[in-house]
């Protein structure tokens, strides 16, 4: 019998390809940056060849830099499934932990770029009610192998949680119907009451 992808309660990591995808990512940004402004100047005008070096320089420091603060980052990254949430963590200067009700989440998009698709991984881009609203998703799943599985996973981990009705906030469609029937009779009532009036005016 073959082994889940993810497992309930087990914690699970990024693909270590993360590492290769922020790095490469890094260096065609540089590379970029470069081109709009160094190699102008560098091609077309007499720089001292001081400046070359310290230019240069600059860049290789702050490649290793990016490398090591790279590593770091996904050897503190994490995420865990459970019955009812999510949790995870990361961050290496600054750590980071979240816990996400699977009854907050509305929508589950699956991004991949061009050098993921090289290296074959995706990103799992979670928004949750409270941060409908805004570009930014609550949670990203980064650097995953096999995104489609874990995405209809939580897809289903969330139906079950909106079924449930165990105080965890999937019983909250139950509760909200309770409160428009209530808001209903009440505003029947103001009605009856209304017409009263209008009749006893007559």
């Amino acid at each position: 019998m073959a082994k889940a992808l993810f497992e309930i309660g087990i914690p699970f990591k990024p693909q270590r390809s993360l590492v290769t995808w922020f790095i490469v990512d890094f260096l065609l940004f540089a590379l970029v940056i470069l081109s709009f402004s160094y190699l102008p100047a560098a091609l077309f005008s007499d720089i001292d060849p001081l400046i070359h070096l310290l230019v240069i320089g600059s860049l290789l420091v702050l490649t290793g830099v990016f490398v090591l603060w790279v590593r770091l980052y996904y050897e503190s990254m994490w995420y865990e499934l459970h019955e009812d949430e999510m949790r995870w963590r990361r961050g290496v200067w600054f750590r980071r932990t979240g816990i996400v009700p699977y009854n907050r989440i509305t929508n589950l998009d699956i991004v991949q770029g061009p050098v993921m698709r090289a290296l074959s991984i995706s990103t799992l881009s979670i928004q949750t009610a409270g941060y409908s609203g805004q570009a930014v998703p609550e949670i990203r799943i980064e650097a995953i192998e096999h995104a489609e599985e874990l995405r209809e996973l939580i897809r289903t981990l969330v139906r079950k949680a909106g079924a449930s009705g165990d105080g965890t906030g999937s019983g909250s469609s139950a509760v909200a119907g309770k409160e428009n029937q209530a808001a209903e009779l009440q505003m029947l009532d103001e009605l009856r009451r209304i017409r009263t009036l209008l009749e006893e005016r007559r």
